[in-house]
């Protein structure tokens, strides 16, 4: 394995294991290193995040580094969330996100237009990316489209990014030609 690879491999396992970590404190409230670090240990060791050996330096240090970018609080005894930390687990947790598929379709469209300016391009990039990932269809440059109901997702978006007043989302009983769409989305 090259330098380069090695190098990837080591920030991925860095980010899962920070993303794990920030995910425990979000589900307990707090992290005890000594209380709840055995639990998430066992898990991140069989994930191959982190190696057997110096286990609890691994956590420590990176807990330290959140700690440190401000997402973590730490008061001597535990690690608390802070309101950035939520920030950034919830957009981890977007970029992981999936839509539930219903076994039927209601034969109605979603389509969510979009029109964020310029100053907020990476709000628009980092929104783009989500539609990508959650297999939602490009229509136009703003203009996407799913067939599954999925107002709750799109809520939690322009809440969590604050782009309230430039995304719509729209349920569409009839689209002109959208057999191509059908074909696309497996539903013919």
């Amino acid at each position: 394995m090259g330098k380069l690879e090695e190098k990837g491999g080591k920030r991925s396992r860095r980010k899962h294991l920070q993303y794990a970590i920030l995910q425990t404190v979000a589900a307990v409230g707090v992290l005890s290193i000594g209380l709840v670090a055995p639990n998430v240990l066992g898990a991140l060791i069989k994930l191959g995040i982190i190696p057997n050996k110096r286990q609890k330096e691994y956590i420590s240090s990176s807990a330290s580094k959140l700690t440190k970018r401000g997402l973590l609080s730490y008061d001597g005894r535990q690690y608390c969330l802070t309101p950035d930390g939520e920030k950034i687990l919830r957009r981890w947790q977007f970029a992981d996100f999936r839509l539930q598929k219903p076994k039927k379709w209601d034969k109605k469209w979603r389509v969510i237009i979009f029109d964020i300016p310029e100053k907020k391009k990476h709000i628009r990039n980092q929104i783009t990316m989500f539609f990508r990932q959650a297999e939602f269809l490009r229509l136009q440059d703003s203009v996407w489209i799913y067939p599954y109901d999925c107002e709750d997702i799109v809520t939690l978006l322009k809440i969590d990014f604050r782009i309230g007043k430039y995304l719509l989302y729209l349920i569409v009983d009839e689209l002109e030609n959208d057999k191509h769409l059908r074909e696309d989305f497996g539903l013919i």
